[in-house]
Formats: structure tokens, sequence, C-alpha cells
């Protein structure tokens, strides 16, 4: 036979082919029938191959019939292609629904959360039944938000360089050191009454078994008229209480921060040695939460608020040391190397 002659019963057999895929409707078919005409061991590929034994002047002739053959095959190959397509979803739309009413199995594993979300879900829920509304703000600002309007002196020690990353190039801009920054913030856009929280990242030039670079603060505060420290204790023995239970003891010391007046740190009984004394603790039994007191008048008047009128407390504390006590975690380093079996302990539905 001539290439000729053969190219038409290729073109025969392939119509032939191209019908029973069209029966079939399977999209892997389209790309069989495509690899055996087309493929390089395809039929109408050898034949092409065998041009090179036709004389020279039945090439030409010969060259032609094959490629109006090889024309018309991958012509139909894309109309079939885009055939598919369709097969392919018509077959998704024939399968029997999914009935999303069924039970989930008990045996399925749902994924972990990290330790600081579970405990910052749980502070959150606390705080919502206490009445206090999440407030957010910027990560990056000025020395005013930061520092000025929070009645900290330019000599401050939390200036130095050593506490506080700023900006390069730049001496107003930093990476905010504390959350109290929103208070400021939320201060500014809102009038008392206010009863907020936020929580949200800090970052200061410290890294220890108790501290890290980056960390996870919850700001608190409340402005009203007739505001007390007694408000501010019930407060925190309150969420203390929501988040420890009744067995950890707590307790207030005498402390200063620039921004309040009277001022106090807050701690709990370490959760490793319930008191004992330990290598985290420091064989003190304690574990440092945050601080907290009654806002500084100062406060009051760089946000416009009449301190003579208005009063209220505020307080502060790491996340990170929250969920180091609460889930007994020797290291607070623990909760920022990325250990998958380590974040693993803690289920989507562990108790926070």
């Amino acid at each position: 036979m001539s290439i000729a002659e053969i190219s038409d019963k290729i073109k025969s057999d392939f119509i032939s082919d191209k019908a029973q895929v069209m029966a079939e409707a399977v999209p892997e078919a389209v790309e069989a029938l495509r690899l055996s005409y087309l493929g390089k061991k395809g039929k109408l590929t050898a034949v092409m191959e065998d041009l090179r034994n036709v004389s020279k002047e039945d090439r030409p002739a010969a060259g032609k019939a094959v490629n109006v053959v090889r024309q018309f095959i991958e012509s139909e190959i894309e109309a079939l292609k885009t055939q598919a397509k369709e097969w392919e979803i018509s077959a998704i739309l024939r399968q029997k629904p999914i009935d999303v009413t069924l039970p989930v199995s008990a045996d399925v594993n749902i994924g972990s959360l990290h330790p600081v979300t579970h405990m910052r879900h749980k502070l959150n829920q606390v705080f919502k039944q206490l009445g206090f509304t999440i407030y957010d703000g910027p990560e990056i600002d000025t020395d005013f938000f930061n520092f000025s309007a929070l009645n900290i002196p330019d000599h401050h020690p939390a200036r130095d360089m050593q506490d506080t990353f700023y900006l390069e190039g730049s001496k107003n801009l930093l990476l905010r050191t504390q959350t109290s920054n929103i208070q400021i913030h939320a201060m500014l856009n809102e009038k008392p009454p206010l009863r907020i929280i936020a929580p949200g990242r800090v970052f200061r030039c410290d890294s220890d078994m108790t501290h890290t670079p980056m960390f996870h603060q919850i700001e608190g505060f409340v402005v009203d008229e007739g505001i007390t420290f007694a408000h501010l204790k019930g407060t925190i023995d309150a969420f203390l209480k929501a988040i420890f239970g009744s067995t950890l003891a707590t307790r207030l010391r005498p402390s200063f921060f620039p921004f309040v007046e009277p001022g106090a740190e807050f701690d709990v009984q370490c959760g490793l040695c319930h008191g004992k004394g330990c290598r985290t603790c420091k064989n003190t039994g304690w574990i440092e939460i945050g601080g907290c007191g009654m806002i500084h008048p100062n406060v009051f008047e760089n946000v416009g608020y009449d301190s003579s009128q208005y009063s209220g407390f505020a307080f502060g504390f790491g996340i990170d040391r929250i969920a180091m006590n609460r889930f007994a975690l020797p290291d607070l380093r623990q909760l920022f190397e990325g250990d998958y079996k380590f974040l693993g302990n803690f289920p989507v539905n562990a108790e926070g």
C-alpha cells in the first residue's frame, strides 16, 4: 500500500475509534486515543517516519496526504478534549450527594490549635461575659501612643534601645512594646463609659525561659464615674478564677507603672510546682502575670478626659505566660519553636 492509502486507512480507523470513545464518554479515553495515533509510537507517527523511505518524486504527494490526516486527527482530538470536560462535570453531577447531616466519627482528627490561641479564645470569652468589648490597634505605632500619652517621660528606662525595637532610620516609629497603645487610640476615639480589652502581639528586646522578643499581651481598661481599686481587684480575681480555678492562689503586689497610680503586679501560683519553688518560677512559687492600677490623671488629660469626673483602672498581662502556667509548660520558648508533636497536644476541643 502507498503512503496515501495507509493514511486513508488510519483516518478511517481513527473515525471508528473516536466513535467508541464518544460512546464511553470517559475523559481518560481521549488522551489514550491521542497517544495511539499521535504519540511517539502512534500509528500516524510511524507513517510519518516512513516518509524517509519514499522516493523524492513521490515524497511531496505522500507528505501532503499524511499532513492532511494529521491535521484532521489533531482537530478532532481538540474537540474531544472540550467534550471531555463536559463529561467530567456530568460525572460529578451524577454522583450521590453527600449527606452533611451525618454524624462525624469520633476518630476523625480535627486538628489542633496553638496553646496561645486557646488562651486568647478563653480570655475573650471570659471578658465578654464580664461586659468587655474587644478593640484592635496598630503594631507599628508612634512614640506618642506607646510612651508619651501613657505618662512615660523621656528619661524612663522603657525607652532605652535594649527594650524597644525602633524602625530603622526613625526615632518616632517603633514596634509597640505593650498593648497599652490601644488604650490611647480607644480613648481618643470613644467617650466614657468604656469597658475594653485589646489582645495582640507586642515586641521587646528580651529572651530567656520566661521572655521572648515577640509575645502576646492583652490590655484591659474600664473608664466611668466612680470606678475604684475594688472594681479592679474584683475584675482580676474573676478572670483569674475563670482561667485557673480556685486551686491555685493569686496575689497582688504594690508596684510602679507611669500610667497608673496606685499600681500593682498580680501573680499566680506556679502551675508546675504549685508554690513549692522550681526552676521555672525561680524558686519563688509564683509566676508574674502582669501589671495593673488606677489610670493616672495625666493619661486622662492627654486624651481629653476630665479626670475630676472620670476614673478608671487598667491591667495588662501576657497571654503566653497564662498559657505557660495553665498548661504547665517548663519553658516559654516552647510556644514559638513550631514543634509539630508539641502543638499536637492541644486539640481544637481542648479545655482553654
